[in-house]
């Protein structure tokens, strides 16, 4: 598949805030905040006709870059490793040292995904969605395989 990075500008803020409402609201939680996912830095994959494939977002505070986000349209086919490729590279030229991000006890395909591109697991935070559904109650019970959602895992990449 033919697609190219680009990145996330105004023009294309609108969209980003209809995918992150696709999760069920506006903003996503991480660690306990709120993070709105059309605010912060991005890119989006795109077939030659302009036809978006996937989206990242991510945050750089200090020497370190949070993925806030990760979502490819058309699976198996590069473009999750592609724009996760373009992030991390984003954090090494603006100084970063590590690159991390949060995913859900459910979400085995995630898992997986990172694991195999070299992020190792810093950190299982037990019962932390309790927390998170108080700030965004659309969070269900019940996740990904009919797993129980209780458990943030962190996974990090040092750079």
């Amino acid at each position: 598949m033919t697609f190219q990075i680009c990145p996330v500008t105004d023009a294309e803020r609108p969209w980003v805030l209809q995918v992150a409402r696709g999760w069920g609201a506006d903003f996503t939680v991480t660690r306990g905040r709120k993070v709105c996912p059309s605010e912060i830095d991005g890119y989006y994959a795109a077939d030659p006709s302009g036809r978006k494939l996937g989206l990242v977002t991510f945050e750089i505070i200090g020497d370190q870059c949070e993925v806030v986000t990760l979502d490819a349209f058309e699976k198996f086919c590069g473009v999750g490793t592609a724009l996760m490729e373009r992030a991390c590279r984003d954090a090494r030229e603006k100084g970063c040292r590590r690159v991390w991000l949060i995913t859900t006890n459910d979400n085995l395909d995630a898992i997986r995904f990172y694991q195999r591109r070299g992020f190792t697991i810093a950190a299982v935070h037990v019962s932390a969605l309790e927390e998170s559904r108080r700030l965004k109650p659309t969070i269900p019970e019940i996740g990904l395989h009919g797993i129980p959602l209780r458990d943030e895992i962190e996974f990090e990449m040092m750079l």
